[in-house]
């Protein structure tokens, strides 16, 4: 299974967390989210400039900044034939 940052994936794209990044407080802040090991997510919206993305977990819309994003590794979901 290959992994990717989160800011890497494409519109439309699912995949699940596999490693939160960041220290201290950003991480804490990225698990409080919601953003935890095992969950799937989905790139709902890139702003017009790519900065920052909207994706959906857990039943809810988050935004993220591209630099936060880079810090949460995901594995894509292969794409269905």
């Amino acid at each position: 299974m290959h992994t990717i940052t989160l800011d890497k994936l494409a519109i439309g794209q699912k995949a699940i967390i596999t490693t939160v990044g960041g220290e201290g407080i950003l991480r804490r802040r990225f698990l409080d989210m919601g953003l935890t090991p095992k969950t799937k997510v989905m790139v709902r919206k890139k702003a017009p400039l790519g900065d920052p993305i909207e994706i959906f977990l857990r039943g809810y819309e988050l935004t993220l900044r591209l630099d936060d994003a880079n810090k949460i590794i995901v594995a894509p979901e292969p794409e269905a034939l």
